[in-house]
């Protein structure tokens, strides 16, 4: 069992998504949760970096995460639209 963090500045950004992308991306915390952090089940997974993931809610929204190797925190970093996410 994986703690997932998503901090306020996040839940904003995604209280302004459509509703069916907020749902996506309670399902994706729930998998992050439940799973770990890598997720290659999900749309356009692919590691960023060193500790670092992302993948698309829908063709327009993605959501990217950090987790150390071998931690069982995971943390959202950005949640929104493809064209302003961080990579």
């Amino acid at each position: 069992m994986f703690e997932v963090i998503v901090k306020r500045k996040i839940l904003k950004s995604i209280e302004k998504m459509p509703e069916t992308i907020q749902k996506k991306m309670v399902n994706l915390v729930e998998d992050l949760r439940s799973k770990g952090p890598i997720r290659s089940e999900w749309p356009n997974f692919s590691k960023l970096g060193k500790d670092h993931y992302h993948c698309h809610l829908a063709n327009k929204w993605v959501a990217c995460w950090f987790c150390e190797k071998d931690s069982t925190i995971i943390e959202v970093t950005y949640a929104g639209s493809r064209e302003n996410a961080p990579y």
